[in-house]
């Protein structure tokens, strides 16, 4: 692997490292915190590109070097070398320098898009839907440019996968967006007219694998591999596929609270089940949403969702009462809906 971070001087060093920390940094705040994903990695690619604005103007006055990204963007004649296949993720948080509408452009369907989406999925699930839009946009455009030494950069094939997941998951979803007014629109029509717009631009070029300044393979690429994984990840989410109600909880205030909520919420690793605390065998019907609600209910969302599942499916192990759900600050609590001392879980 012939790579120019040997020639990196104290300038050099200082910008690179600058650009992962910008990025990471707003990564790893969400994380840890429990805020939305979808806006940190838009703070995080505005920051990475102003930092190549920097290098620009640094570049210009001769205080560093004019290769200072090329080992981290893509270029598909040297992907057959497992040395560069980093540059199938790092190219996804490099854009063109002299280009701002391209990253404005992607940061604003990842902030207007990416944050319904992950309400709908969760933040584990929104995580690997961004990864697999990223990924597939770079293999799609590896695979049809292979011998092409031509350096591919951007988050597009990533923010047409939040289009594809979603359109899979929830078309009728209505959410803002800025297309001829700026208001609510379904989901359909934005993810359709995003994909057929590209399927415009593409064949404008003369052909889908004729030369171009936009890797449009990429987008499909990227809208494809999400639509059709979205399935399987978002299987035992907080929310089913197709569910047609008021839509994500798009105010800020929605999304805090239920935020204070996971900060809050019990360990369910560290309870037992209203049943085997007893001493009773869990009934057969309700082992599998148990086990569900158990393995997957980090979120908030998909807590409800499965307490909901129990309540309806189950009874009270005390008295056979119908089971009930109720909201504390601590989390969704199960309980016996004649008398809560009967069963108040978890505790």
């Amino acid at each position: 692997m012939a790579t120019v971070m040997s020639l990196f001087g104290a300038s050099e060093w200082v910008l690179f490292v600058l650009w992962v920390l910008v990025i990471a940094w707003p990564i790893y705040y969400a994380l840890r915190h429990k805020t939305s994903l979808a806006l940190s990695l838009t703070v995080g690619l505005l920051l990475a590109y102003l930092v190549q604005v920097v290098s620009e103007f640094a570049n210009v006055n001769n205080w560093v070097g004019g290769w200072l990204w090329w080992d981290y963007v893509l270029i598909p004649s040297r992907t057959s070398e497992p040395s560069w296949w980093h540059t199938f993720i790092s190219s996804g948080f490099l854009h063109n320098r002299w280009d701002a509408t391209h990253v404005l452009g992607n940061i604003l369907v990842i902030a207007l898009v990416g944050v319904p989406l992950e309400q709908r999925l969760g933040t584990k699930r929104f995580a690997v839907v961004y990864a697999v839009g990223l990924l597939g946009g770079s293999l799609t455009w590896v695979l049809f440019n292979m011998s092409s030494s031509t350096p591919a950069l951007g988050a597009s094939g990533a923010a047409f996968g939040l289009f594809g997941a979603y359109l899979a998951g929830w078309p009728k979803d209505e959410i803002p967006f800025p297309m001829i007014l700026i208001r609510k629109w379904p989901v359909m029509y934005l993810a359709l007219f995003y994909f057929g717009m590209e399927v415009v631009r593409a064949y404008s070029t003369l052909g889908l694998n004729q030369p171009s300044q936009v890797a449009h393979m990429a987008h499909f690429g990227g809208f494809l591999a999400c639509y059709i994984l979205l399935p399987l990840i978002a299987r035992g989410g907080p929310y089913e596929m197709g569910v047609v109600d008021d839509g994500p909880a798009s105010t800020s205030g929605e999304r805090m609270r239920l935020n204070r909520i996971k900060k809050a919420m019990v360990d369910l690793s560290d309870v037992v089940d209203p049943w085997t605390s007893r001493g009773i065998e869990v009934p057969r019907h309700l082992r599998s949403p148990l086990k569900s609600l158990l393995a997957s209910s980090d979120e908030p969302e998909t807590r409800f969702a499965w307490m909901e599942h129990l309540a309806d499916a189950g009874s009270c192990p005390e008295c056979e009462s119908p089971l009930g759900v109720v909201e504390r600050d601590t989390g969704p609590r199960l309980q016996c809906s004649k008398e809560p001392n009967h069963l108040d879980w978890p505790n």
